[in-house]
């Protein structure tokens, strides 16, 4: 009988191979590589980066590791995990800079007590 690693995992377990998924899309956007292109540097199939963005836990640890050395050459997984690449906080910053709009009558009199 073959076991799948997502079933054998914890829920706390998955949630933080999903995590780790998400910051490696995060640092492949804010670096502006795309997909097929750090696959083929780190000579993975775009199928397999493409689990590794989703966080499946079934894949060989060294793939993630020559995945992140072809987003970001020289960085660490400590570093990834720490989110402090300056790529991935200028992209935090782009994604908080909002417009702000004027209150309508209706909220500044709601708001004024």
């Amino acid at each position: 009988m073959r076991v799948t690693q997502s079933a054998a995992l914890s829920p706390e377990l998955a949630l933080e191979a999903q995590k780790l998924g998400r910051l490696l899309a995060r640092l492949r956007l804010a670096r502006g590589i795309k997909q097929a292109d750090a696959a083929l540097r780190a000579g993975l199939s775009r199928n397999t980066a493409y689990r590794l963005e989703k966080g499946d836990p079934g894949l060989a640890f060294g793939q993630i590791l020559r995945y992140l050395d072809a987003i970001a050459p020289g960085q660490t997984l400590l570093d990834l995990l720490s989110e402090n690449d300056p790529t991935l906080v200028a992209l935090g910053m782009r994604e908080r800079k909002k417009r702000v709009r004027d209150l309508s009558a209706q909220e500044l009199k709601e708001l004024d007590f």
